[in-house]
């Protein structure tokens, strides 16, 4: 099997945090994406660590979510580099829209930063003595970007491919956009590129390209053959995602929580027309089932 070019180096993390990806060129680099707030101090940590005396001169982000620009405020403290996102999300950055980014529609936080600089799809440039071209990646974001490298077939995917799937579709969830349409051409488009490894957003990258593709078409139909199915999806994914950082919750608050989050309230309201207290019943029940929490005494506890 070949290995990625030596002068990429992905730091892989747990699920609250994006994958880190160094592009190194010489005694500089680049990286993409720096995880989620509460992991940022971890996140210097690392990349201070990777870099061995190198200098960080700049962050690139594939999209604008808590998982993924949590780290950038606190790395850019720390080694004073620029930061570059995509140009769809930059006037959400910039004001610090928090409902454009997503932090208050799913009870996420985020560090508030300045954009140095904004990156359109079909723009080139060189990171970490390769050259990748921006391609657009809407779907789990609409304004998200994907990096190509021709040469060696590499694809940073971002939330758009993973090894088993792909991120949340927020636009079908919240009823403000067609995500599935829009997924669905970016994996047409990942799949005309002659794409040997896939660096995703979150997990290892891998070379089994085809499968891949194959898991989220399926994963695709499946959602528009029951959009209850993507809510549900939704649902457990984001209440993970928040069980991984608060490490437990009451079980007593779990309906009411679900009820004042607005993505939780909004895809409830749209697709499954359950009460706070069978929908909380339904998340327990799926989430100790699958291995990613327990109940311990009065508290639903990330396994």
């Amino acid at each position: 099997m070949s290995r990625l070019p030596a002068s990429i180096r992905v730091l892989e993390r747990g699920w609250l945090s994006s994958n880190n990806i160094l592009l190194f060129d010489g005694d500089r680099a680049v990286l993409v994406d720096t995880g989620y707030v509460s992991h940022a101090e971890q996140t210097v940590a690392l990349v201070r660590s990777a870099l061995d005396g190198r200098q960080l001169t700049d962050i690139v982000n594939t999209h604008s979510h808590s998982d993924h620009i949590g780290g950038n405020a606190a790395v850019q403290r720390a080694f004073g580099c620029r930061i570059t996102v995509p140009a769809g999300m930059h006037d959400a950055v910039q004001q610090w829209d928090e409902n454009a980014l997503l932090l208050t529609v799913a009870k996420q936080t985020g560090e508030r930063f300045s954009a140095d600089a904004k990156i359109h799809p079909g723009f080139e440039r060189d990171m970490g003595g390769l050259h990748w071209e921006a391609l657009a990646a809407p779907g789990h974001d609409m304004d998200a970007l994907m990096f190509f490298n021709r040469d060696h077939g590499v694809l940073i995917s971002g939330d758009a491919l993973w090894r088993e799937g792909f991120g949340i579709l927020f636009a079908d969830v919240l009823g403000t956009g067609d995500g599935i349409g829009e997924a669905r051409r970016t994996l047409d488009a990942i799949a005309r590129l002659p794409v040997r490894h896939v660096i995703p957003g979150h997990g290892a990258p891998f070379v089994e390209v085809d499968e891949a593709l194959a898991a989220a078409y399926a994963r695709l139909r499946a959602f528009e053959e029951d959009g209850r199915r993507m809510a549900r999806n939704a649902i457990r994914g984001c209440t993970t995602f928040s069980l991984l950082d608060m490490r437990r919750m009451p079980l007593a608050d779990l309906p009411d929580w679900l009820e004042r989050t607005p993505l939780f309230r909004i895809a409830n309201q749209r697709f499954l027309h359950e009460t706070p207290e069978r929908l909380a019943d339904w998340l327990i029940d799926s989430l100790v089932k699958a291995g990613v929490a327990k109940r311990e005494g009065e508290w639903l506890v990330a396994a």
